[in-house]
């Protein structure tokens, strides 16, 4: 028989264990009590080595808990950070569903949460929301619920604050190059067709019109440089097929090159 040789108060919620076989361990309160480890308590190698075991669950344990009091985790999260610390398959399932049955582990609310703060927060679409949340383990019914948060109204907004937030970063562009930008970016974040083209018809692109005739000749001007070295059919050709591919009017593009050709003669 062994017999416990000493208990003392440890890190957190565990207590350090000794026994008189020279084995010490680290055990949860829970452990400690379940088994009445008092010094001078006997105990047979059985009940030591379930000791062991609980003492490998309880430790995993305690990681999960501590793993989530940072933030909600998904079940894919919490079983991937098990591993990585060394915990042994059969614990990081009994882990897991010990934690599902204290709802300290829900998908289907980690989705919800997490649409809610992207919704508030972030600048994505439902198809890039749904990608992510996929990639966190998230099973397709799941996903699909949290997604009904998503109604085509915050939708649009999130995505014209997007719009006009990445419109302030266009310069020296045609309005049609902007607005062929714009819907590039919006369904790059995840926002379907209609949704950009609400968005667009949405947003007020007089100032980029403005500023296209100042957009059109210094952008003209670095590309009547660039292609100097070609004979004149062929420098006015490349010049007007540049400028016509990034959305500048034809009627346009004819008068800068005619005042660049008279100015050159």
């Amino acid at each position: 028989m062994l017999t416990v040789a000493k208990v003392s108060q440890g890190r957190g919620p565990f207590y350090k264990v000794e026994f008189s076989n020279g084995e010490k361990l680290r055990l949860s309160e829970d452990t400690v009590v379940r088994h009445r480890l008092l010094k001078g308590q006997e105990l047979d190698e059985k009940t030591l080595d379930e000791i062991k075991q609980e003492s490998k669950e309880d430790m995993g344990f305690q990681l999960a808990l501590n793993y989530l009091s940072y933030q909600l985790r998904t079940e894919k999260e919490i079983r991937t950070y098990l591993k990585d610390n060394e915990i042994e398959s059969v614990d990081r399932h009994k882990i897991v569903e010990r934690l599902k049955e204290l709802n300290l582990v829900n998908d289907l609310v980690y989705g919800e949460s997490y649409i809610r703060t992207q919704m508030r927060l972030g600048d994505k679409g439902p198809r890039v929301l749904q990608q992510k949340l996929k990639q966190k383990g998230l099973q397709d019914n799941d996903i699909q619920q949290a997604l009904y948060l998503y109604e085509a109204d915050e939708q649009f907004n999130v995505a014209l604050h997007t719009a006009k937030k990445a419109l302030r970063k266009f310069h020296h562009s045609s309005q049609r190059e902007v607005q062929q930008k714009l819907q590039q970016l919006l369904m790059t974040k995840g926002f379907n067709s209609d949704i950009s083209k609400s968005v667009l018809a949405e947003i007020d692109f007089s100032e980029i019109e403005e500023q296209e005739n100042d957009a059109l000749d210094l952008q003209g001007e670095k590309l009547w440089r660039k292609n100097q070295r070609f004979e004149p059919a062929k420098r006015r050709q490349k010049v007007k097929q540049s400028l016509y591919q990034k959305g500048f009017q034809l009627d346009q593009i004819d008068a800068f090159i005619r005042g660049k050709e008279e100015a050159d003669e």
